[in-house]
């Protein structure tokens, strides 16, 4: 995905401001499993998925539970970094090769400060994380594996076919044997 495509996709901005916000926007490109986030780290900038998936995780004493997947046009970030430049609880590992648009933080806030519609873009963007982020635990709070499962298939239909069934299991909060049965019921 382009990166306006990426950035209307967040909220339209005049193109000069378009323009001045993609002056500090660079490629850079990672093979599949390099870790692009690590917890407890802080990390200075985001990024946007040109190209690839990605999955989000945290690790425990004897497992890793992902709990996010991203792929094209998404962004990618540590919150508590962003927010509060402090270390974030994430690790970001990439699960295909991928292109991605690079972001320093500092230098987005000072965007802020100089151009209110790149303010307002930003914006937009930690409200869409908020309500991303609303989504995803009332998901794993009330919602049965079946209907999770059947959320994915309709939100992201493409992880099936991208993503190891192990991740997806996790992702879900259940075994891979039980996903053999959700997806035995589906068929």
């Amino acid at each position: 995905m382009e990166i306006d495509q990426v950035i209307d996709t967040i909220y339209n901005i005049p193109e000069v401001s378009k323009v001045n916000l993609k002056k500090f926007i660079t490629e850079v490109s990672y093979p599949k499993g390099h870790l692009l986030m690590e917890a407890n780290k802080v990390i200075p900038h985001m990024y946007f998925i040109k190209k690839g998936i990605v999955r989000a995780y945290s690790s425990g004493i004897n497992n890793e539970i992902t709990f996010w997947f991203g792929n094209e046009g998404e962004p990618v970030v540590s919150m508590n970094s962003y927010v509060n430049n402090q270390p974030g609880y994430e690790n970001i590992e990439l699960l295909e090769d991928c292109q991605l648009y690079k972001l320093e933080t500092d230098r987005l806030k000072k965007l802020f400060n100089e151009d209110i519609h790149i303010a307002n873009w930003g914006r937009k963007f930690a409200e869409r994380e908020l309500i991303k982020t609303e989504e995803l635990i009332i998901s794993r709070q009330f919602k049965p594996a079946l209907e999770r499962y059947k959320d994915l298939i309709k939100d992201k239909p493409d992880l099936l076919k991208r993503v190891q069934l192990g991740h997806i299991a996790s992702y879900l909060g259940i075994t891979q044997v039980s996903l053999s049965r959700v997806r035995a019921e589906i068929k």
